[in-house]
């Protein structure tokens, strides 16, 4: 399959480094989760063989469920291990004494979480999810394949063997943390970050290398043009509405912690924050 042949010729090492790491460490892998945080209108998902049901807040999705958003919809989900604690805005918040060094010279932020935004009109199948404890350090595989339609996203870095990658029809994308969106034809915005594309031209050459590029920070890439433009001044405000959402949710109190004392600090909002509200769309189909 195209698809197949794609990923194997773009992410072999990576694949072939995180599979090094999970049979190393099997006993110390994690179940690794979306959890439904916030809907605007409606939306629906199916665990296979075309069953579907009301998507509703709360929701916990794992690999192999699709979600499809209604005209004039959105759907926030929040990916992270199973059992963690999770916020609308994908920020896990730090208890007292949590996270705090002896003797340690500043205080550390509640950890920040990946979350996504299915805007009208999209379909998204979550393909793999997986969250694995080295001891040293944290490797976790997110794979989505968007069918359709167009997601928001905010990634958080990862360790070098950790993967977030989304798949489209004929490319597929890795990010790395970066504040991003994509489209399922294939245009990528990039707010912070980077993100790096790789696809399959009509009539490209079996067995030839295929063509990808990094996507800068503050621009579009189209694959169907190949061009590179400066995005446009509505992509980019959703894209900041999209950051203040992944990294300090509005109405939620974030906490740092200091030699046992917890220092709470009022979440800042941007005057005249842009409506992150997507424009209508045309409905359920399929």
């Amino acid at each position: 399959m195209k698809q197949i042949r794609l990923l194997t010729t773009w992410l072999a090492a990576c694949a072939v480094a995180l599979a090094m790491v999970t049979t190393a460490t099997a006993q110390s892998s994690k179940e690794r989760v979306g959890t439904v945080t916030k809907i605007k209108g409606a939306a629906r998902v199916s665990s296979g063989n075309n069953i579907w049901r009301p998507l509703k807040v709360g929701d916990v999705l794992r690999a192999g469920a699709i979600v499809q958003t209604a005209g004039g919809s959105y759907v926030d989900i929040v990916f992270s291990d199973a059992g963690a604690a999770v916020t609308p805005g994908g920020v896990a918040p730090v208890r007292a004494g949590a996270g705090a060094g002896a003797g340690a010279g500043g205080g550390k932020l509640a950890a920040r979480q990946d979350v996504i935004r299915l805007v009208a009109d999209t379909v998204v199948a979550i393909d793999k999810l997986s969250s694995v404890d080295t001891g040293a350090d944290k490797v976790t595989e997110t794979q989505l394949d968007l069918r359709s339609g167009k997601l928001f996203g905010d990634v958080s870095r990862k360790s070098a063997a950790s993967r977030f990658e989304v798949k489209i029809p004929n490319g597929v994308a890795g990010i790395r943390g970066t504040t991003f969106s994509m489209t399922a034809d294939g245009v990528v915005s990039v707010l912070s970050g980077t993100v790096v594309i790789a696809w399959e031209p009509p009539g490209h050459p079996a067995g030839q290398p295929l063509p990808t590029r990094e996507v800068r920070q503050g621009y579009r890439f189209d694959i169907k043009t190949g061009t590179e433009t400066e995005i446009p001044a509505a992509e980019l405000a959703a894209l900041r509405e999209m950051a203040a959402l992944g990294l300090i949710p509005v109405s939620t109190t974030i906490e740092y912690v200091f030699d046992q004392t917890i220092y709470y600090v009022s979440p800042k909002v941007e005057n005249g924050s842009p409506n992150s509200n997507p424009p209508d769309g045309k409905g359920n189909g399929e």
